[in-house]
Parts: C-alpha cells; structure tokens; sequence
C-alpha cells in the first residue's frame, strides 16, 4: 500500500480557515499578547486549534477576529463586552447575506414566473 501524498503547504495559502499561525506570531501580528488571545479563547470568542504537541495554531478569520476584539478593548470596552459586540456583529452580517441571497431568489422566481 502506497503512502498517502504529503499535503503541499501551498494548497492553504488561500484557506481562511487553516491553523497557519503559533500563538506567538498571531499575537505579534495584531499587536498582542499571546495571554489576551487566551482571554479570547477562555471567553468562547475563538477556539484555536491544536498541533499534535498540543500548541495553539490560529487561522487568518480567527485573528481578524481577535483584532476587531483588541480594537474595542483598546477603546476602554471590557473583553467580555467587546465578545459580545462581535457575535452580534457577526449575527447581523449572517442575517443581511440571507436576507439578500433571499431577495435574490425571490427576484429570480418572480421573473421566471412572469416571463
């Protein structure tokens, strides 16, 4: 039985979603420190990964996200306040997309239905 193909590193560079970064280097790259991305993690605002040894790994949607929470935190709002700001802020984004792919579909019945 052949091994499985080695995954190439360079099928990630687009997935927004991939674990890419250690604790150390997502917190130098939105100007943190690695105990505030705890915070984050302990209030259920993003869940990084685990490597196989156990260490955080985040992906580039999880540090836009910790960066949007460092904001608010940097303007005087309390961690789990600003948590809480950002959920919903995510909740109204997620209920605008289908509001419109709704529309869309509506807009593409009613033509079908008239033609």
């Amino acid at each position: 039985m052949a091994p499985e193909p080695r995954p190439n590193a360079a099928d990630h560079l687009d997935d927004d979603d991939y674990p890419a970064y250690t604790m150390g280097r997502a917190a130098e790259l939105i100007g943190t420190t690695p105990a505030f991305l705890r915070s984050l993690g302990e209030a259920r605002l993003i869940t990084p990964l685990r490597s196989g040894g156990g260490h955080r790994r985040y992906s580039r949607y999880q540090l836009r996200i910790a960066a949007r929470a460092r904001e608010l935190v940097d303007q005087g709002t309390p961690i789990d306040a600003a948590c809480r700001i950002i959920i919903l802020e995510d909740q109204l984004e997620e209920a605008l997309r289908l509001n419109d792919e709704l529309r869309r579909r509506e807009g593409r019945s009613d033509r079908a239905a008239g033609s």
